[in-house]
């Protein structure tokens, strides 16, 4: 028996780098308002007893796993959410045994600060929760089932922005001074649909990537980074955006969705869905309202 012990971890948004981060490119990342907790028990039976809350408290996910299934990365036919779990926990295991082989059970519950629609980090709070119960590092656990470039496990355990890279494959972070003096133009808009990162990453993974691209996208988060002025900022969004696009092959979510509108819209993360920000000298919530996005966030309603 233990006493109950509370993890928790932040979400993020990637405002630059998107993609190219995973070849090396230098990224800026904010940790979100939003994330994750994970509330672990003494359970018995040799199993989890796993429940997983969305924001308005309703369980949008629950199964009973057994030890043995995390032992031996036994997967259910058709049980995707499941079979997820086990391969992470399965990995947990290979790191620290103990958790198991030491335990007669537990119960687990999570707890979302934000929809799991939104793409703030179901997975990467859970994995970093994970890692944090079990003292394992999380990057490696991530590395080990998801995938992904890790700049939002750097976020999930810090609260400032980062300026994120890999080198050699491992993560490079620090923490940066991202404070814009025209933070009050910058909204996050919610685009009614969840994007597939996994997918997104497949798809981009078939292209060539330039190291003249990963120079100009280091350039343009820079500009990003440094910009002093909203004409500088929205400047360097163009372009990225404009690269972004061209390395793609996709129109930006401007050109598509958005093209009379007066203002700059980034993608952030993988493209298509989730949140854009949006960059905008006069209040852009009437206009989005009216195209059918309903969910808007002001800079200080979504970045720590």
């Amino acid at each position: 028996m233990f006493n109950k012990k509370t993890f928790y971890s932040n979400g993020k948004l990637l405002i630059t780098a998107e993609y190219l981060v995973l070849d090396g490119a230098k990224a800026l990342a904010l940790p979100t308002k939003f994330g994750q907790s994970l509330i672990v028990e003494s359970g018995n039976n040799n199993e989890i007893v796993w429940k997983s809350y969305d924001l308005d408290n309703s369980i949008w996910y629950e199964d009973i796993i057994a030890f043995n299934e995390i032992k031996n990365r036994i997967f259910v036919e058709s049980q995707d959410i499941k079979n997820t779990l086990i391969a992470i926990l399965h990995q947990s295991f290979l790191k620290n045994p103990n958790f198991i082989n030491n335990s007669v059970g537990y119960k687990v519950a999570t707890n979302l600060t934000f929809s799991k629609n939104w793409g703030l980090g179901t997975s990467s709070t859970l994995i970093n929760n994970i890692a944090q119960w079990l003292e394992i590092d999380a990057f490696e656990l991530l590395n080990n089932s998801f995938g992904g470039s890790g700049y939002d496990i750097a976020c999930a355990q810090n609260n400032l922005p980062i300026l994120y890279h890999l080198e050699n494959k491992k993560p490079i972070f620090e923490k940066v001074n991202f404070n814009p003096n025209f933070k009050n133009n910058l909204y996050f808009l919610y685009l009614n649909q969840k994007q597939n990162s996994r997918k997104a990453i497949e798809n981009y993974r078939k292209k060539e990537i330039s190291k003249h691209s990963i120079q100009e996208i280091n350039t343009l988060t820079n500009q990003v980074l440094l910009a002093t002025n909203i004409h500088a900022f929205s400047s360097a969004l163009k372009k990225h955006e404009n690269l972004l696009s061209h390395i793609l092959e996709v129109e930006t979510i401007q050109q598509q969705l958005f093209s009379d509108f007066v203002g700059t819209i980034k993608s952030l993360g993988a493209w298509g869905g989730d949140f854009v920000m949006v960059l905008s000298e006069t209040d852009p919530v009437a206009y989005f309202k009216n195209k059918g996005f309903e969910t808007i966030l002001k800079y200080s309603e979504m970045i720590l």
